[in-house]
């Protein structure tokens, strides 16, 4: 296969996967954006049960506070701009795929996780660094396991 070829479908997988994953994540299961309260709302429950199964101290708590922020504030450069959903659309409206449309996106993209990366790494890192090595365990158990069905209590 030519390598125009590879990279053109290399390109439009990588824009739409990116374009799903932002779509996905920028909307709740019933297709309405998530408002700043929903996302505060729905961050303070995240940080309340993670604290909860992993028994943390308040400086724990503190380093899991710092990753939630971290991970809001990518959440935030990655869906700055346009609506996912409609730039999706603008790339698919002429007669040809807009190729030069879909490489601004993925770079707009690529550039806003590869400048919120740092700071979401160390973030990371400090908040594993402060867990025991008991809570430690139990994270990578956690991890090792797999993605949840929705709608299952653990």
């Amino acid at each position: 296969m030519k390598t125009w070829i590879k990279r053109s479908l290399i390109g439009l997988a990588a824009v739409s996967a990116l374009g799903l994953g932002a779509v996905a994540v920028a909307h709740r299961h019933h297709g309405y954006p998530m408002s700043e309260a929903d996302l505060a709302r729905a961050r303070t429950h995240a940080v309340e049960r993670i604290a909860g199964r992993m028994d943390l101290d308040a400086a724990q708590r503190q380093h899991l506070d710092a990753l939630a922020d971290a991970l809001l504030a990518q959440r935030k450069a990655l869906l700055a701009g346009s609506e996912p959903r409609a730039a999706l659309q603008a790339l698919v409206a002429g007669p040809v795929f807009d190729r030069a449309g879909a490489e601004a996106l993925l770079m707009a993209k690529t550039d806003a996780l590869r400048a919120g990366a740092p700071a979401l790494i160390a973030a990371f890192g400090d908040f594993f660094d402060s867990l025991n090595a008991e809570q430690q365990a139990g994270l990578r158990e956690r991890l090792a396991q797999g993605p949840r069905q929705h709608g299952r209590r653990d």
